[in-house]
């Protein structure tokens, strides 16, 4: 059972191998909210999420004949590192299934830790059914993501720490994959306050504890795709299921372009790179009224590759018109094309990349196409930018803007 004695012993134990993160007050998403917000950032445990805790906690629980058989789990990527970071700290072999398609960086981290890594299958789901048969045949003791009440109660920590340093937060925002951590916080949060609201956050695509909840118990979703990978599981924990069911007081979804402005605060406001998944909680708190309230948001972590990180940058900024392209039609003719530059340039936009086709028409005398893209400071701008260029009469059409 999950118990106050537990989840007490679990927060001195886990300070071995935890950076304390300490709360982040946002100015900007206070201003948003009408509330004072914090953030919990986990994002900067030193193997970049919060998983390290239940580990760290559940290998401490194990025998010395568990941990001599070694440890073998499946992940892509931040259970990955915490289990790996974990067994080595205790000096145990530990074996970690990944998904094929996981990026680089997350194998390489996790076998920078001592761990074995092995690749199999498209997704999560496939991972763990790898882990268990090798867990069967090789006699691995199996460190389950989610589903155990060890690993719950090592994760519930941050509720402890949240408390401690806050006691009078109404709200805590807790990202929902498998489970795990919304029933570790909800469950010791309700046994420190239970004025304390704990609201559950999925991807809108991936809402496995939302389906739960409304049929009475674990189902399966037939996907999970997102962009917030680590929150990316069809099915939430068979037995941390009944106390996420009674603990968390309400569950709120989010679409994936949400995460995407939410990630530019964060760079912009925070100066912190926190994953898709960690700005659940982030993206959340424009669905809450919190006019005199006081919320924390849990970023539960924040490993996400360079690649992934650009291509989220760049759509952020098209999605907030701060990039736009548009095509204009002009005679190709000397002179039109430096009018088209001056005109830009007098309302302020800043002309990033130019396609100059002169075979749109077959009289190239009465029309030339050119594709402008542009950055702009917001909507605003780019309506300026836009009437501009019609006062000068060269009838600018938006266009959808690619960078590359």
């Amino acid at each position: 059972m999950l118990t106050l004695d537990k989840f007490e012993q679990a927060s001195e134990i886990v300070k071995k191998v935890t950076t304390p993160t300490k709360l982040v007050y946002s100015e900007y998403l206070s201003s948003q909210s009408g509330g004072k917000v914090y953030l919990k950032p986990e994002n900067m445990q030193y193997t970049g999420a919060y998983k390290v805790r239940g580990a760290y906690y559940k290998i401490s629980t194990m025998s010395e004949e568990e941990r001599e058989k070694g440890l073998i789990t499946a992940s892509a990527g931040n259970h990955a590192q915490g289990v790996a970071y974990a067994a080595q700290k205790f000096g145990c072999k530990a074996t970690i299934v990944m998904p094929t398609i996981t990026p680089l960086i997350k194998v390489n981290r996790t076998k920078s830790y001592g761990a074995d890594v092995v690749l199999h299958g498209d997704v999560y789901d496939d991972a763990c059914a790898h882990a268990i048969r090798l867990a069967e045949e090789n006699g691995y003791t199996f460190v389950h993501p989610f589903d155990d009440l060890d690993i719950a109660t090592g994760q519930g920590t941050i509720a402890m720490e949240i408390v401690q340093e806050l006691p009078t937060v109404d709200y805590i925002l807790v990202p929902i994959g498998g489970g795990g951590l919304v029933t570790g916080v909800s469950t010791l949060a309700k046994m420190l306050n239970p004025k304390i609201q704990v609201i559950g956050v999925e991807p809108a695509a991936a809402a496995s504890m939302t389906a739960a909840i409304k049929a009475g118990g674990p189902v399966t979703l037939d996907s999970a795709n997102t962009i917030a990978d680590g929150t990316a599981v069809k099915r939430v924990g068979e037995t941390i299921f009944p106390y996420a069911q009674k603990n968390i007081d309400r569950i709120l979804t989010v679409e994936d372009d949400e995460l995407i402005g939410a990630f530019l605060d964060m760079v912009e406001n925070h100066k912190m790179i926190v994953e898709n998944s960690g700005l659940l909680t982030v993206a959340a708190l424009k669905q809450l009224d919190l006019k005199g309230k006081k919320a924390v948001s849990v970023l539960s972590g924040g490993n996400m590759d360079v690649i992934t990180m650009s291509s989220i940058v760049q759509h952020g900024l098209i999605q907030r018109d701060r990039i736009f392209s548009v095509s204009v039609l002009l005679p190709d003719k000397p002179g039109e094309l430096v009018r088209v530059a001056a005109t830009i340039a007098n309302a302020q936009g800043n002309v990033i990349k130019l396609d100059h086709n002169q075979f749109v028409s077959t009289n190239r005398n009465a029309a030339v196409e050119l594709r402008i893209t542009m950055e702009a400071f917001g909507t605003e701008h780019k309506h300026e930018i836009m009437k501009a260029l019609e006062d000068e009469g060269f009838r600018p059409r938006e266009i959808g803007a690619k960078l590359y």
